[in-house]
């Protein structure tokens, strides 16, 4: 089965076509048959596909998500079928906790969710509401939602400590998200160890210009570090992450700002670049610090790092222990110096880095850690679209997922 996978964003649109069945999941004989991005959407757009001739690239008058996704599927279908899509879908409230077939309801669903996650969701529905114009019912879709594999968080793990009747009202609670990404990685392990779902408790951090940790017991999170949006928890290449909520009034009144204002700045001018004032890049910022002995550099990618090792130490206590701390994301997966400061310090709790086996372990799966460690390090990377194919086999063939 030929599977279109779309991740639609603002003025974005990644895909990628994947040939996966059960059969081929079985055997890991899943195959890209090609990948590409669409950027600058709104204006002249820039399309760049990589597929069996090597990577294209061209420019074409792209209004919006609905004229890119139709771009790309008139692209593809001369020399490809396409028999099924899968969305990412960003955020399904509480009213999904796993990947379905879209119909009607659904999307409706999904529309429902909007005021969760106002700069998403409506550009995913654009994709979705794209195809069916272009195939009608003749090819399936799913949807894969980032929030999904958090919804087994316990109430005490994802209520805030606000007035309850705000979580009633408005459902006010943590959500979490890159739960795609941290299923992945986290059932990856599971195949790697060779052991049960029920035997899987690990931490895992998605570390990349949007960063989140999770806490999975027994193969299912219990907590989670993004909360109702994706702005709590690590510092990210922009966002803040945690804060003490009293910064937004302050930073109002002394600046003159509205809270929307305030809010764009932690999203949006915060984080790695915030501190820095340079980038937020973490490949640049380490190369400032090692160039030209940048300071403030060195100082964003010490918060970073520090963070990063607190959520880890937080969320062992939280699980009473964990057998291994995954990495993964951009940076997770291609950066040992940061794996490297993110984890020193916690020999305490047995966890010992093979300094050799982390150095060479780059965009590779990898066990990093030394032996004996009571908790083992791995490096893995994510493949969120290749699971978005696959729940959308899965879904439509009415197979229970596996993870």
């Amino acid at each position: 089965m030929n599977v279109l996978v779309l991740n639609a964003g603002s003025s974005s649109l990644k895909f990628q076509l994947i040939a996966t069945d059960l059969q081929r999941m079985e055997e890991n004989r899943d195959q890209r048959l090609c990948r590409g991005l669409i950027e600058r959407i709104g204006g002249d757009a820039v399309i760049s596909i990589r597929g069996r001739q090597g990577t294209q690239t061209s420019n074409a008058a792209l209004t919006d998500i609905g004229a890119a996704v139709a771009y790309i599927i008139r692209l593809l279908l001369p020399d490809f079928d396409i028999h099924a899509a899968g969305h990412r879908v960003v955020h399904g409230g509480e009213l999904f906790s796993e990947s379905v077939v879209i119909t009607d309801v659904v999307i409706k669903d999904i529309r429902d969710c909007i005021d969760l996650a106002p700069l998403h969701n409506p550009h995913n529905i654009a994709g979705i509401l794209a195809v069916r114009q272009e195939f009608g019912s003749k090819v399936p879709q799913v949807a894969v939602f980032d929030t999904a594999f958090h919804q087994r968080i316990p109430e005490p793990a994802y209520l805030y400590a606000i007035p309850y009747r705000f979580y009633q009202r408005y459902r006010i609670r943590r959500y979490g998200f890159h739960g795609t990404s941290h299923r992945y990685v986290s059932h990856r392990y599971r195949v790697l160890r060779q052991i049960t779902r029920e035997q899987t408790n690990v931490i895992t951090l998605h570390l990349g210009n949007g960063c989140s940790v999770a806490a999975i017991r027994g193969g299912y999170p219990v907590d989670t570090s993004m909360g109702m949006t994706p702005l709590e928890g690590l510092v990210m290449g922009t966002r803040s992450g945690d804060i003490d909520p009293a910064i937004m009034t302050v930073i109002a009144s002394k600046e003159g700002l509205s809270v929307h204002e305030v809010e764009n700045v932690l999203n949006t001018q915060s984080g790695l670049l915030g501190l820095s004032e340079l980038t937020n890049d973490m490949r640049e910022l380490q190369q400032s610090v090692i160039q030209q002995g940048s300071t403030r550099a060195q100082l964003a990618i010490q918060v970073f790092c520090y963070r990063a090792r607190k959520y880890i130490g937080a969320y062992l206590a939280a699980m009473s222990g964990a057998d291994a701390v995954i990495f993964t994301g951009g940076i997770g997966e291609n950066s040992p110096e940061i794996r490297a400061a993110i984890c020193g310090g916690l020999e305490w709790a047995g966890l010992k880095l093979d300094e050799e086996a982390n150095h060479h372990a780059v965009g590779v799966e990898a066990r990093i850690s030394r032996e004996p460690s009571h908790i083992t390090v791995y490096a893995i990377p994510t493949d969120e679209e290749l699971l978005i194919a696959r729940d959308t086999v899965r879904c439509i063939l009415g197979e229970p997922h596996p993870s």
